[in-house]
């Protein structure tokens, strides 16, 4: 599967048309051959992948947010960052004819050139200063190329110019009945002549145009008639090179088997409203809450251990809490021997008498190499200490009872983690409390994810804890007292924080930012939740708990739908 010269000038278009003047304000290493951008423009976020797959190069617009697939930044991305970030988008153009795709940015330190080469086997995502190659994904050296070296610090040469093919827009009806008659041999396919032909047209291209012609994808040139032949060409090619594009997904039995900007008949169609959307459905999501399935099952894994054993431990302690007959059974047997230790005689191995004039007689076990007093001693120590345990199991229990509702949280840092650091964050929380099992992991590459900073229409800053360290930030180090403090109620989740720069904070407002908390919160399915929400002066961290633990007085409850972020911008 690859990308035909017009659905890369489709991609050309649609870009200039999104995101040429928007800021890069994000690079992204969505895995080892693909790189992100996330670009702002015309008051809204873009997400640009920029991928060489060698099996399907492309570039398109993603639907949703990218999330980092790399435990640790490619070189490529790592020069992103430091030279793109930041940066403006100047231009998106493709050399004429070529199935490549340059991405003009002005950064902080000049201007520098992305260029995607959208070739299957040969894909390549590049970035250039002045013509020279800073890095590549795809590093080609002389063993692999001798004419065109992509390497750092080489000058770039682009592939080989097209030479000897005949421009679509002049083709005549002469010109193909020449093709046909000029072929090889007259078993070879329409759809293998046409592409050495003709500018611009890939075997999807020719097989189309054949099937219009013949009625057979894989016809011959012995099959196909000059005339019938040119004018299915024109039928295809004059909307394409009119820029008239009709972007789709071509499918096999329902299942996806090519990207197209024209219709195609010779397969199942269905129409996209973008190319960026065809290609999008046909990959499948980079993004999304599945993206790092298979980094957080470990994690999951460690985490239900973790709670299994708390919850068998808190059930333990209750038991004992409600079981206190054997603690005054130790008392009272100690007493008893006191007040019967003259009737008892020498080596005798149990006493029974009653502690109650009412109740049952008690037996107890007596040592018969000791006293009797000495017994009695031995039954009063047992007593202080099972008491002393008794009256620690409430504290125990409450302490029980609070790391499993940290764990609740850490389970919904990661349910909602969208990248890598966020699930490294819960990584290294389990393994300093004790419940990671196996090799310690080292922390991953990357740096911290600090919280998320939204400024509101009217130029409030709101900041978002999107885990627990997260919300410690947030609430313990970056809020003020008279900050508004919001929280899904009774379930594990994110804090809000609305700055209070003076003004009056609307309604409106609070119950957006009420929206953004639930989201960030274990109910982000539910149609309806419950937010708190309070001044941070009466938020309060728990005492030996996990960072971002709090209690809350004072509050306020609004029932909100889940949104996300977009809701405040």
């Amino acid at each position: 599967m690859s990308l035909d010269t017009f659905a890369i000038s489709a991609l050309a278009d649609e870009l200039s048309d999104k995101i040429i003047g928007g800021r890069v304000q994000d690079t992204i290493d969505v895995d080892e051959i693909c790189i992100g951008l996330e670009v702002y423009a015309a008051g809204r976020r873009h997400y640009l992948v920029l991928c060489a797959d060698a099996s399907f190069p492309r570039v398109y617009l993603a639907e949703a947010k990218l999330r980092r697939g790399t435990a640790q930044p490619t070189q490529l991305g790592l020069l992103f960052r430091r030279y793109i970030e930041g940066g403006i988008v100047t231009a998106v153009t493709q050399p004429p004819w070529e199935r490549l795709l340059h991405i003009d940015v002005e950064g902080r330190d000049g201007r520098l050139q992305i260029i995607a080469e959208l070739m299957p086997r040969r894909a390549n995502v590049l970035l250039l200063r002045d013509g020279i190659i800073l890095d590549c994904l795809n590093r080609v050296g002389p063993d692999d190329n001798r004419y065109r070296l992509s390497l750092p610090n080489h000058k770039y040469l682009p592939p080989p110019p097209i030479r000897d093919q005949l421009h679509p827009a002049s083709l005549t009806a002469l010109d193909m009945e020449r093709l046909l008659h000029n072929a090889e041999k007259p078993t070879i396919q329409i759809r293998r002549l046409l592409p050495g032909s003709i500018l611009g047209l890939s075997p999807l291209l020719a097989k189309e145009i054949a099937f219009r012609a013949v009625g057979d994808a894989r016809a011959k040139v012995a099959d196909a008639d000059g005339a019938a032949l040119y004018e299915s060409f024109r039928e295809l090619v004059t909307p394409l090179l009119q820029r008239e594009w009709q972007p789709g997904i071509g499918s096999i039995d329902s299942v996806a088997a090519e990207v197209s900007v024209f219709p195609l008949r010779h397969m199942q169609w269905g129409a996209c409203s973008s190319i960026s959307g065809a290609i999008s459905r046909y990959v499948g999501a980079l993004s999304g809450p599945d993206a790092y399935r298979a980094a957080k099952q470990p994690v999951q894994a460690a985490l239900d251990e973790a709670k299994a054993k708390l919850l068998a431990k808190a059930a333990s302690l209750e038991r004992n809490l409600k079981d206190d007959c054997d603690l005054e059974l130790l008392r009272q047997s100690g007493e008893l021997i006191l007040a019967y230790q003259y009737a008892i005689q020498a080596h005798q191995t149990e006493l029974s008498a009653q502690y109650d004039l009412d109740g049952p007689a008690l037996v107890i076990r007596l040592n018969p190499d000791r006293s009797p007093l000495s017994n009695a001693q031995n039954y009063f120590r047992r007593y202080e200490k099972a008491k002393s345990a008794a009256d620690a199991l409430p504290a125990l229990i409450d302490e029980t009872r609070l790391e499993m509702s940290f764990l609740e949280q850490l389970e919904s840092d990661l349910q909602t983690a969208a990248n890598w650091p966020e699930i490294d964050d819960v990584i290294q929380i389990l393994q300093a409390r004790g419940h990671w099992r196996g090799k310690q992991v080292r922390r991953m590459g990357g740096g911290r994810q600090g919280p998320l900073r939204v400024v509101s229409r009217d130029g409030y800053i709101i900041w978002v804890g999107r885990n627990s360290r997260q919300n410690e930030a947030v609430t313990f180090k970056r809020a003020n007292p008279q900050d508004i403090w919001l929280h899904a109620r009774q379930v594990p989740g994110a804090h809000v924080i609305i700055r209070n720069d003076g003004r009056r904070i609307k309604d409106e407002l609070i119950a957006e930012a009420a929206a953004v908390a639930a989201w960030y919160s274990k109910r982000r399915g539910d149609s309806s939740v419950q937010v708190d929400y309070t001044r941070v002066k009466y938020v309060k961290a728990i005492r030996g708990a996990g960072p971002g633990m709090a209690t809350y007085r004072n509050e306020s409850t609004l029932s909100v739908r889940p949104q996300d972020e977009s809701i405040l911008a």
